[in-house]
């Protein structure tokens, strides 16, 4: 019974002994029940993926990216979206919690949750993006932030930019994510004027939001958007203000999606490894799972992709003068 059970999960026996033992269920037209061997086993094969919003395209794309990697790894991915309400992430995660998953892979809207330590004691808690300060989590991969907005903010201050305003898809910053202080810190640094606003990942609000920036009193040269989607509302706004890019306002943005690259002109934006992320976080769930072990964490680098979205800025009528 052991070894038959063994060859139908492809462990622990040889492939010539599984192919023998799947034919002999295929010609007995056994299927297995995966009720009873979640009860003999203690695990329902099933692992969790809480994503903070999936309006987000980059989360979409890493959503995608586990299922595939867990199904290769023999796992099912339950993949989902708690719309960046905090109440809603700690309502979900214990549900998938009570629904047995055997591990919870979390993108946090709200890092600093009282929930997640809950949570941690019940089931192995992996987190993308942010660590959970509070709970014991398995395994954390995180991004390195603040290098990215630091050399984003030197890159625009290089090629002349004064005013920039960065957009952010949260409200206050987290533990790996500290936007408002190293915003403010790197601004100061390089003597320039630096306003940080919240905007929403879908396209019609960050929009939104954009076009209140670009007819303040003193509208920036530069956006830096924290998240490729909400450039793509950047986008929007500049051509429905009649605006043109990069020439009134150079955009950059934060993910590096496939699709920025199709935009008029092409998104300039910092690109996270997506393929080493999804093979260290499968890789660690299921250590995690099978062995009970916790891993080091992992910090992903930036990489700067820069495409036609980005300038220097327009001479303002002054300087004209002065070059005359």
């Amino acid at each position: 019974m052991a070894a038959v059970s063994y060859a139908l999960r492809g462990l622990q026996v040889p492939p010539e002994t599984q192919e023998r033992v799947r034919e002999a269920a295929e010609r007995l037209g056994y299927q297995v029940d995966p009720i009873a061997r979640a009860l003999a086993s203690g695990r329902t094969g099933n692992i969790g993926v809480l994503c903070g919003s999936l309006d987000d395209v980059w989360q979409q794309r890493i959503a995608a990216a586990l299922g595939r990697g867990l199904l290769e790894v023999g796992r099912n991915g339950l993949t989902v979206d708690s719309s960046n309400d905090p109440l809603l992430e700690a309502s979900l995660a214990q549900r998938l919690v009570d629904q047995r998953v055997d591990a919870l892979i979390v993108l946090p809207v709200d890092p600093r949750g009282a929930h997640w330590a809950k949570i941690a004691r019940q089931t192995v808690l992996v987190s993308i993006g942010d660590g959970l300060p509070g709970a014991a989590t398995a395994a954390e991969v995180v991004f390195d932030n603040a290098g990215g907005v630091t050399d984003a903010l030197n890159l625009l201050a290089d090629a002349g930019h004064r005013r920039v305003t960065v957009l952010t898809p949260t409200g206050l910053s987290t533990p790996d994510r500290p936007a408002e202080n190293v915003v403010h810190r790197v601004a100061a640094e390089l003597g320039i004027t630096a306003t940080l606003h919240t905007a929403p990942h879908d396209l019609d609000g960050a929009s939104a939001v954009a076009r209140e920036v670009l007819t303040g009193a003193d509208p920036p040269t530069a956006i830096l958007c924290l998240a490729d989607s909400i450039a793509y509302g950047v986008y929007a706004a500049v051509a429905e203000l009649g605006l043109r890019m990069p020439d009134d306002v150079s955009v950059l943005g934060f993910d590096d999606h496939p699709m920025s690259r199709l935009l008029t002109p092409p998104l300039s934006t910092y690109g996270w490894p997506v393929d080493d992320l999804v093979d260290a976080v499968v890789e660690r769930t299921v250590r995690a799972v099978e062995k009970g072990t916790r891993s080091r964490r992992k910090v992903l680098a930036a990489t700067r992709q820069m495409r036609g979205s980005m300038a220097p800025p327009r001479p303002t009528r002054a300087q004209e003068r002065t070059a005359r």
